[in-house]
């Protein structure tokens, strides 16, 4: 039953993980286009476009709280791995699990606090562009909860034990 779960959780977050990918792309070519629409428009033309950097705004708010949870995922987030490469394979394991426990934990918070954020401040529209506001405050709590998912998937799953670092070095 165990692992039906686990093979369960597993699918779930490839796919949400392929959807987030494809639409970080999206923002990155959205948000570089809207800057180079903006450059082009102040150097070269002389008159600025009012909605073009608050568009790049969202859309680098979107990649960078999507691409710390994709970090996750993936295992490219940042960390600092000194001390917990010259533990024992057993220690290091459930280091491991604390870790990513810890940020199950974040995530949570994220998607709780990101939650009451967008709630307060529900009925605001952009300055520019007059979008609801809630377009750019709901990307904490996705973020928040893709967070928590992957990191309780990692800690499921459990991390690849990899060769302790070596000494000589």
């Amino acid at each position: 039953m165990f692992g039906s779960i686990a093979r369960g959780i597993d699918r779930l977050t490839a796919v949400v993980a392929s959807i987030l990918r494809a639409s970080l792309v999206v923002a990155i070519i959205v948000m570089l286009a809207c800057i180079v629409v903006q450059v082009v428009m102040r150097y070269v033309v002389g008159k600025t476009l009012s909605w073009s950097e608050e568009l790049a705004v969202l859309m680098f708010a979107w990649a960078t709280l999507g691409g710390l949870a994709l970090g996750v995922r993936e295992g490219f987030h940042v960390r600092l791995d000194l001390l917990i490469g010259y533990l024992p394979d057993g220690v290091r394991r459930w280091a491991e699990r604390a870790i990513e426990l810890l940020t199950a934990v974040f995530g949570a918070y994220l998607l709780w606090s990101g939650t009451r954020f967008y709630e307060m401040t529900g009925g605001s529209v952009s300055a520019a562009i007059g979008y609801p506001i809630e377009f750019l405050h709901v990307l904490a709590p996705i973020a928040g909860g893709m967070i928590c998912l992957f990191a309780i998937e990692r800690m499921i799953a459990g991390p690849a034990i990899q060769d302790a670092p070596d000494l000589a070095a």
